[in-house]
């Protein structure tokens, strides 16, 4: 077997792992509550009664529900497959650790497309916005929700077959990310600290490349913020399937 039809083959039982994480996993509590609600209501409690433009607000939101959506199913996938001990199946079946993890991320991939739809249609069916450069803002999603997802991934390499404990790590790290990235605040009226901080944030990047999206304007160049996500992407899939491989036998 060639190396083409063999990565195809790879390729394909990602897939397979991706549905299988669809059917079980979208619908966990931890996703739920973590995923949808939690950003729902922490969205509610700054916007309202605050006079703030919609076309500021929406790429804000829509940016912070990919964020939260896509990297909710990764951290839990890895803890729950060991706990109920099918990890060990997984394991012992023709596919490597690497096409298991890029199945993980496609779930959330996916997951992330999905929910942010809800907060798009609400912004162009509730407040008639127009969507500047749509071929961009699409870009955007992809990206960012691929990129989130390997997030998602990274924070679950911790050896836990508990998904609280993980869930409550990934929040420490995902809640300050969201303060920093221009999200309820501009980044050019954020301190000079702040500024440079929103600079390790990768959701910065997704809320000004969608607000270029809907605005036509953004504070970064849209190439800088392209490239930023990617190098997320990579440090975040790369380190995280470096991390899980390295971990992977203090699960069994």
């Amino acid at each position: 077997m060639n190396t083409t039809e063999r990565v195809k083959q790879e390729l394909r039982r990602a897939w397979t792992i991706a549905k299988k994480d669809i059917r079980i996993y979208y619908f966990k509590s931890p996703v739920i509550i973590f995923g949808i609600i939690f950003p729902f209501f922490l969205f509610l409690a700054f916007a309202l009664g605050r006079n703030i433009s919609p076309v500021f607000l929406f790429p804000g939101i829509i940016g912070m529900t990919l964020f939260f959506t896509a990297s909710s199913v990764g951290p839990i996938i890895m803890p729950w497959e060991a706990r109920m001990r099918t990890l060990e199946r997984l394991l012992s079946s023709p596919v490597s650790i690497q096409f298991i993890l890029l199945g993980d991320i496609l779930a959330g991939f996916i997951f992330g497309i999905i929910i942010s739809l809800v907060p798009f249609l609400f912004a162009i069916l509730g407040f008639r916005l127009a969507v500047h450069n749509f071929p961009l803002f699409i870009l955007s999603i992809l990206i960012s929700s691929f990129c989130f997802s390997s997030l998602g991934i990274l924070l679950s390499t911790p050896p836990s077959d508990n998904p609280s404990n993980i869930m409550m790590l990934s929040n420490l790290v995902r809640l300050p990310i969201i303060f920093v990235s221009g999200i309820f605040i501009p980044i050019e009226r954020l301190p000079h600290a702040g500024k440079i901080v929103a600079n390790f944030s990768p959701l910065t990047y997704t809320v000004d490349l969608l607000r270029c999206g809907f605005e036509g304007v953004s504070q970064y160049s849209v190439i800088r913020n392209v490239l930023m996500l990617v190098l997320f992407l990579a440090i975040f899939l790369l380190l995280g399937m470096k991390l899980h491989k390295r971990n992977l036998a203090k699960r069994l």
